[in-house]
């Protein structure tokens, strides 16, 4: 079986559990995930199931973007929303030539939007059909991850069709354990950072949502995050890229940000009022990703990571803050990236990456490898 085929089954089988006569939208951006998208075709026939396409490209995404008012981005809303909703699936394969292309977008029509879209397509398509998003392997993201196509290719396939069913079942104690915890706190050489996730859903992605996966995620109770934190990950968002994150949180509220440019940052999350509190925390825990390459759908699964979110909350994990943004920043405490403890009422659970609970040692990345 080819590694495509492999990921196409996988995608339709195990994250869609797609049925006989179900309808399945699949979207992609860039011409190099054809070869994907003409398997999923013919697997989904072969399911007994009917694809639906949809093709995008972000270089034609940017022209639209330019000078696009709210009233049109309504009206494109308006237009993709009935056929999301006559969706039992979803499929969204990003393979953009250039993760770049919407840079200097003006802020405003990016911010307009998220927040149209974050109400209606998207609303629709996370609550009401089974969904997975994943990339596709191209240059760009080997660029990104500053390696050639070909080892890429090798180390994006390890990620994505790696064993999710058994990550699945290690994730069961970390969740057990997550459920009985009210106070968090996150400490490094530049984070200090308490907070409650007491009565918040646990949940562990798995593959069902995200290719790849390999985090159990809940949220903070809103207001219950003090002290500061500063992200060591890069972090591209809405084509600009922000590094060194540093917040300064207090009864849940971001009231002091900067990062690589402060005052794009403090715009961004002036955005609504959501937008300064945080909507999830999450654990990573992939054992084949163990860098960041730029990209959140892989870098929030690091081995060894967590990440905060400014903005929207999951509904399945809802503490009651909702943005029209939802920003996943990253922190990896592997030695290599300065190390740092996570603590669950009192007790290290966590220490430079690795996971010292017996219970959770499965977790840690020599385990999920070993057959």
């Amino acid at each position: 079986m080819s590694k495509i085929t492999n990921l196409a089954k996988n995608l339709l089988n195990y994250s869609c559990e797609l049925k006989p006569a179900e309808n399945i939208l699949i979207t992609f951006n860039g011409e190099s995930a054809i070869p994907l998208v003409k398997e999923l075709i013919k697997q989904t026939y072969e399911l007994g199931a009917i694809p639906f396409i949809q093709q995008g490209n972000s270089t034609v995404s940017r022209e639209i973007f330019k000078k696009a008012n709210l009233e049109q981005i309504k009206l494109m809303a308006e237009f993709e929303l009935p056929r999301m909703q006559k969706m039992d699936a979803s499929i969204g394969i990003g393979a953009s030539d250039n993760a770049f292309e919407l840079k200097g977008i003006p802020d405003e029509i990016m911010q307009n939007y998220n927040r149209v879209f974050s109400d209606t397509v998207l609303k629709e398509r996370v609550e009401n059909t089974k969904w997975v998003i994943l990339r596709y392997p191209n240059n760009s993201m080997a660029q990104q991850a500053q390696l050639s196509l070909e080892d890429f290719e090798n180390f994006y396939f390890d990620v994505c069709t790696m064993d999710y069913a058994r990550m699945s079942r290690a994730m069961d104690n970390l969740v057990w354990l997550m459920e009985r915890t009210d106070k968090v706190r996150i400490a490094d050489s530049n984070t200090d950072i308490t907070f409650s996730i007491k009565d918040i859903p646990v949940i562990k992605c798995d593959g069902k949502r995200n290719i790849p996966d390999g985090e159990v995620y809940t949220a903070p109770v809103k207001n219950s995050i003090n002290g500061h934190i500063k992200f060591n990950c890069p972090s591209n968002y809405q084509g600009f890229t922000y590094e060194n994150v540093f917040f300064n949180v207090k009864d849940g509220k971001i009231i002091e940000a900067s990062a690589n440019d402060s005052r794009k940052i403090n715009e961004l999350l002036n955005t609504d009022e959501g937008a300064r509190y945080f909507g999830e925390f999450a654990v990573g825990v992939n054992p084949y990703i163990t860098a960041p390459m730029n990209d959140t759908l892989f870098d929030e699964k690091i081995a060894g990571s967590f990440h905060l979110t400014p903005g929207k909350c999951y509904k399945e994990a809802s503490n009651g803050n909702n943005s029209a943004i939802h920003w996943d920043l990253i922190s990896i405490q592997t030695p290599d990236y300065g190390g740092g403890e996570i603590y669950f009422d009192d007790v290290l659970i966590r220490k430079d990456g690795l996971f010292v609970l017996d219970e959770l040692k499965e977790l840690n990345p020599e385990n999920l490898k070993s057959s």
